[in-house]
C-alpha cells in the first residue's frame, strides 16, 4: 500500500483551519489533485460535516466519504499527538479504499499554543493563529509555532480592532521562515 501524502493543520479554537481547508481544497482540485480531509473534535463531528461542503459556493466540497469526522471522545491533541492510532486506521483505510488519492489532510484544533501532530501522522505541518487574540500567541510561542512547517497568521486586517501588535507577528513570522 503506497503511502500518500498527509499535511497535518493545527491552530487555536477559531483561528480559521476549517476555512483554510475549504478555500484550498478547490484550489487543489482544479490542478487535478485529488483529496481527502479528517477532522478531528472532542465530541461532534461538526467541522467535518461544515467542510463537507464550500460555504462560499454552496456546493459539495468532497464527497461524503472523504471527508472523514473523528469524535475523539477526549482533548483531540492525544489523538494527533500522544495516541494518534484512531486517526492511523482511519489513515490505513483511506489509503486502502482510495489509492488513487494525493493527499490527506488531517485537522484539529484547541484552545491553546501546544498542538502538534505526531511525526508518523505528518509529513507537514501547518499552524494557523489569528490576531483575535491579539499577540498573544506569537509572544508565548509555543510548540505549535516553533515546530510547524509553515506559520499562518490569520486575520490581520482585524489587528487595529483589537489592538494587536503587527510588528511582533511579522518579527514572528521572520524567525519562522
Amino acid at each position: 500500500m503506497a503511502h500518500i501524502a498527509r499535511i497535518d493543520i493545527g491552530g487555536p479554537v477559531g483561528s480559521g483551519k476549517s476555512m483554510l481547508i475549504e478555500r484550498i481544497v478547490p484550489m487543489l482540485a482544479e490542478k487535478g489533485y485529488s483529496v481527502s480531509i479528517i477532522s478531528n473534535d472532542v465530541i461532534s463531528k461538526e467541522d467535518a460535516d461544515r467542510m463537507r461542503t464550500n460555504l462560499a459556493t454552496k456546493r459539495e466540497l468532497l464527497p461524503e466519504n472523504l471527508v472523514i469526522g473523528l469524535a475523539t471522545g477526549g482533548c483531540p491533541h492525544t489523538a494527533i499527538r500522544e495516541d494518534p492510532s484512531m486517526n492511523l486506521s482511519v489513515i490505513e483505510e483511506i489509503e486502502s479504499k482510495h489509492p488513487e488519492l494525493d493527499l490527506i489532510i488531517i485537522e484539529s484544533g484547541g484552545d491553546n499554543i501546544t498542538t502538534t501532530f505526531s511525526p508518523i501522522l505528518a509529513d507537514y505541518f501547518i499552524y494557523i493563529i489569528d490576531v483575535a487574540d491579539r499577540d498573544k500567541y506569537p509572544r508565548k510561542r509555543g510548540l505549535g509555532i516553533e515546530s510547524c512547517d509553515l506559520l499562518v497568521i490569520n486575520k490581520i486586517d482585524l489587528a487595529i480592532m483589537v489592538g494587536a501588535d503587527l510588528d511582533i507577528e511579522l518579527i514572528l513570522k521572520q524567525i519562522i521562515l
